[in-house]
């Protein structure tokens, strides 16, 4: 929680929210949730930084799924399990409903690179693109700081005092998903 209050807590979040669209594997929420709970009236403002950034990110996203897709974006969704197979029912899916692919991927805790790595492979609407990225991550990041400002402060004591447990079991969810998505059969 101190490190919520930090003076570079806003950059970290940024970075982390930007990183996370395109390339990195954990959340901005493991950030944007102590933050809006440690400083409740800056809920909104942490927000709109992680929805702001995010999109910046989903364009990095979008530019290696355009341009690097065999060089780097294979690789990237390879590591979150869809590759051959997984890859195509993706890539069909995505053809099927286009934007509506991007807003409900973009509410999950599904990887969000795969949606901007595969809307620049295929090559969709930048502009659609952008606007269904801003709509579907502003919900869930502001609807994230919002739980966490509501209830965060009560609940934060506890989140000090096992802070570390709490971090050592959302890692390993994290994991359990990544391999869960890279091994569960088709």
């Amino acid at each position: 929680m101190s490190a919520a209050r930090s003076p570079n807590a806003e950059r970290a979040l940024f970075t982390i929210s930007f990183a996370e669209s395109s390339f990195f594997p954990l959340p901005p929420d493991l950030m944007l949730g102590p933050m809006a709970a440690a400083e409740p009236k800056k809920w909104v403002r942490y927000a709109i930084i992680c929805t702001i950034a995010s999109v910046l990110g989903g364009l990095l996203g979008y530019a290696i799924g355009m341009f690097l897709m065999d060089q780097v974006g294979r690789h990237i969704l390879n590591f979150f399990g869809y590759s051959g197979d997984r890859e195509l029912e993706l890539r069909a899916f995505y053809d099927q409903y286009g934007a509506w692919f991007i807003f409900l991927k973009g509410l999950t805790p599904i990887p969000y690179k795969l949606v901007t790595i595969l809307s620049g492979a295929l090559h969709f609407s930048l502009p659609i693109f952008i606007l269904a990225s801003a709509v579907t991550r502003g919900l869930r990041f502001g609807l994230v700081a919002y739980v966490f400002q509501r209830f965060g402060p009560q609940i934060a004591p506890i989140m000090e005092k096992r802070m570390g447990l709490v971090l050592v079991v959302v890692a390993i969810v994290i994991v359990a998903a990544v391999l869960a998505l890279r091994f569960m059969p088709h």
